[in-house]
């Protein structure tokens, strides 16, 4: 019997070895992989990294709050929009103090890191999408943090 079982566990532990990978693989021939990197996104470009600071209400969650549904909405018609090839949607926690307030807001917040080329087209773009989001939540700022970035697909 011990026999028989070792046997079977063998014989998955050999077959699992030889299954091909996940369907969810990006190139048709894992082996032909290097380290080049997607020829359509030059490692010579002046890439840049800009970071999005958006909040979503206060943690309490009482008034002014953005649903996932809202925050969803925005981010199809005014990042992906813009920015299709893809970006990084973080949670996150922030405090923000008012010159005059006693204590800081505690805010849900929404990082969005988007790694693009420096052009002035890329600028207009993040601009825009701060101005919509100041727009549809009446918020009076959305934090923008851009520097230079060594990037390698």
């Amino acid at each position: 019997m011990q026999k028989s079982l070792l046997v079977a566990a063998l014989f998955l532990a050999i077959s699992g070895c030889a299954t091909p990978p996940p369907s969810s693989v990006h190139t048709k021939d894992p082996a032909s992989s290097t380290l080049q990197g997607d020829a359509t996104r030059p490692a010579q470009a002046q890439w840049v990294r800009t970071e999005l600071y958006f909040s979503v209400g206060p943690i309490e969650g009482k008034e002014g709050v953005v649903s996932p549904a809202r925050w969803r909405e925005f981010l199809d018609q005014e990042v992906t929009s813009r920015f299709p090839d893809g970006f990084t949607v973080l949670d996150a926690y922030g405090q923000w103090k008012d010159h005059d307030a006693k204590v800081p807001e505690r805010l849900a917040t929404k990082v969005i890191v988007i790694l693009h080329e420096g052009s002035p087209k890329r600028e207009r773009d993040i601009e825009a999408i701060r101005l919509a989001y100041k727009r549809v939540t009446g918020d009076l700022s959305v934090l923008r943090l851009s520097q230079p970035a060594q990037v390698s697909f």
